[in-house]
């Protein structure tokens, strides 16, 4: 059995753009019926979403058979956490709120193994390792772990180029919900100030060498998004579809009440 090939950080380290899909129903069935649409990457959201280890376990069984990538998205960058959430297969990781340099590299160090890292040998327990079967997991798991980082303060807006520049980042996600009301424009995520502050975002990154990414539903934006060179975009969200679908078809057929 050979370790799994992060297929997701591959495609990012060669400037090949990822599209994907938030995910924070918390469901099996809703993951894998997701993982079949033809993204290339799924996030799983536990900072916002109803998730635990059990519910993120589930869903990565579910969409193992197919070609997408899973992200979890942790409620907090903690050590501890953090090795739980590798330990069930994870290998790449958004961590939110994150405003410092110190702070990236203290992610970096928890998802790598001594001398390099702190994380905590357990491989044997995890399915991580499919529980110890993958020859030489303990030495090699590093390679394929990738560490994204979430910009969605102002302070991290004026730590970007350091927090960037991080050993072991592989790339740095504008998130513009938390950013925009950071900035003053609270639930106006498409406010000029807001758009050019993410377009700057991009550049710094991009100048680090790192990949950057967004979530952004407005097609027009991701089209200038990915002609800045933006690498991974999340174009919607579970929640945002189901509940869209559902309103217009609600609507659609109340009509016929009304003939």
């Amino acid at each position: 059995m050979d370790l799994p090939v992060n297929g997701f950080k591959r495609a990012i380290r060669e400037g090949r753009s990822q599209i994907g899909l938030w995910l924070a129903l918390a469901d099996p069935v809703c993951a894998e019926l997701c993982a079949g649409a033809g993204f290339d990457w799924l996030l799983l959201d536990a900072e916002h979403g109803p998730n635990d280890l059990r519910s993120l376990l589930s869903q990565l069984q579910a969409v193992a058979p197919y070609s997408c990538n899973p992200i979890v998205r942790p409620r907090i960058g903690d050590t501890h956490l953090i090795k739980q959430i590798l330990e069930i297969g994870v290998q790449t990781l958004l961590v939110p709120m994150v405003e410092t340099a110190e702070q990236a590299a203290a992610l970096a160090a928890a998802m790598q193994y001594p001398p390099v890292g702190v994380r905590g040998v357990g491989a044997a327990l995890g399915r991580s390792s499919r529980w110890n079967r993958i020859p030489d997991y303990l030495k090699r798991a590093g390679e394929e772990m990738c560490l994204l980082v979430q910009i969605e303060t102002r302070r991290g807006l004026d730590n970007i180029r350091a927090i960037a520049a991080t050993p072991g980042v592989d790339g740095v996600f504008i998130g513009p919900a938390d950013l925009s009301a950071s900035m003053g424009h609270l639930g106006n995520m498409t406010h000029p100030e807001v758009l050019s502050t993410i377009e700057q975002c991009i550049g710094h990154v991009r100048a680090a060498g790192k990949a950057a990414g967004v979530l952004m539903g407005d097609e027009t934006l991701v089209k200038r998004y990915l002609e800045l060179g933006c690498t991974f975009i999340a174009v919607a969200a579970d929640t945002i579809l189901l509940a869209q679908a559902a309103d217009r078809t609600a609507a659609r057929y109340k009509e016929l009440v009304k003939q």
